[in-house]
């Protein structure tokens, strides 16, 4: 085996060793180290520069940051609130700073998540671009008032009890989808005369939402508008309730109201009368009347051939009420245009509390018939109309109908009145 020759002075050296001092004699292939040191293997050139010898293996040394086991860089946690701020678009300024901030980091570190970086950058510019946009043409406090107005609502159209309004198309025979409040003073398609909460958190369904209002809001009606005479044949009951649509924007509530029976024509002026508008004296007539008419609604469906003994049951209850609000109203202390007027009519209620008590006690249908017919004559009768004239309430006593419901019933009428938001 040929031994090359040793380097010669513009010979690269090995890059992995010091140095090595120059024998004194050039031409000795076996160059000594003066310290003793055994002498290095010649470094043969290979076709892209110097090679090791072989067995001569340096040791790596692992560099900063370098993982040996290939474990990948972590992501910028800068670049991802940038991008979580970018698309929801809120502080869209500080998405902004906080994408260029990423990327800078990136940069310098090694890590990943630039093209959230970049992303979330863009989407926050995008977002303060019509930030700005709306500042500069005030759209931005319409949109604030809006948004107010909605979540503060708790039914769809944010309705009061007491609220009069119209509605666009003016009618109220199909679903409403928005409404005009208006003053009640003028003419206006329904007036609002209760509001009933809804509770729990799904929403219950179209026939359970209408069952509520069925039975929340005509009991309601009389608690409303106390002076049941002041509601003509033309006003009936509606109610709007929620979609399951509006029920996920928080319309939680049904909205009863008083609207004319075919939905087509106005009311004009508030058919309010409780305790807000009305005077001592009316107040005090008209709640013993509604005690009375509370009880004479619960008159069986099923006649006294039928069913005597109900019927016997129920005119002693109807007696019972007559002879208590004609002691309320005999101790009440009336105004003098009032005075006299309601002496007669206290007269008149106790006189039909006998006969209602004597149809308690009938042994038979016709014997029932006939103490019942009597004392029906003194309901709303001329003394009544009297007392409501020196009272100055409503004069005409309301119609009914052949099932006994009539325009001042607290049953309210039979039209399906149900009105979805």
């Amino acid at each position: 085996m040929s031994i090359p020759p040793p380097p010669g002075p513009h010979q690269p050296q090995d890059p992995y060793q010091p140095p090595q001092p120059q024998s004194p004699n050039p031409q000795s292939p076996n160059p000594q180290d003066p310290y003793g040191a055994p002498p290095q293997a010649p470094y043969a050139q290979g076709p892209y520069g110097p090679q090791a010898p072989y067995g001569a293996v340096p040791y790596p040394v692992w560099g900063q940051g370098y993982s040996p086991f290939g474990r990948p860089a972590p992501v910028n946690g800068v670049a991802i609130a940038a991008l979580v701020l970018g698309i929801l678009c809120f502080l869209p300024a500080v998405g902004l700073v906080l994408g260029i901030i990423a990327l800078v980091q990136i940069k310098k570190r090694g890590e990943r998540g630039k093209g959230m970086a970049i992303a979330g950058a863009i989407l926050s510019s995008v977002g303060l671009a019509l930030w700005v946009l709306a500042l500069a043409t005030g759209g931005a406090g319409e949109f604030w008032e809006g948004f107010k107005e909605g979540a503060s609502a708790n039914s769809g159209f944010s309705l009061a009890k007491g609220d009069c309004f119209d509605v666009p198309g003016g009618t109220l025979d199909k679903e409403v989808y928005d409404v005009d409040e208006v003053a009640c003073s003028g003419a206006h398609d329904a007036e609002v005369f209760a509001t009933v909460p809804l509770p729990g958190d799904d929403f219950p369904g179209d026939s359970h939402v209408a069952d509520v209002a069925d039975d929340k809001c005509y009991p309601l009606q009389s608690a409303y508008a106390m002076d049941t005479w002041a509601l003509t044949d033309e006003v009936d009951v509606y109610y709007l309730t929620p979609t399951g649509e509006s029920w996920e924007w928080g319309d939680r509530e049904i909205t009863c109201v008083f609207a004319d029976l075919e939905g087509k024509s106005t009311l004009t002026g508030s058919l309010r009368a409780d305790e807000t508008t009305l005077d001592a004296d009316q107040l005090a007539f008209l709640t013993a009347m509604t005690a009375v008419d509370d009880a004479l609604y619960e008159e069986p469906e099923e006649l006294a051939e039928e069913d005597l003994a109900g019927n016997r049951t129920w005119a002693g209850d109807v007696g019972n009420a007559t002879d208590e609000q004609a002691a309320a109203l005999g101790a009440h202390t009336w105004s003098a245009p009032a005075r006299a007027p309601l002496a007669a009519l206290v007269k008149d209620m106790r006189a039909a509390g006998k006969e209602w008590a004597a149809a308690e006690k009938a042994t038979d249908v016709d014997g029932f018939y006939v103490h019942y017919d009597t004392a029906y004559e003194y309901v709303d009768g001329d003394a009544t109309v009297t007392a409501r004239k020196a009272l100055g309430l409503a004069t005409t006593p309301p119609t009914y109908d052949e099932d006994g419901s009539g325009s001042g019933s607290a049953g309210g009428g039979d039209s399906d009145g149900g009105l979805n938001v």
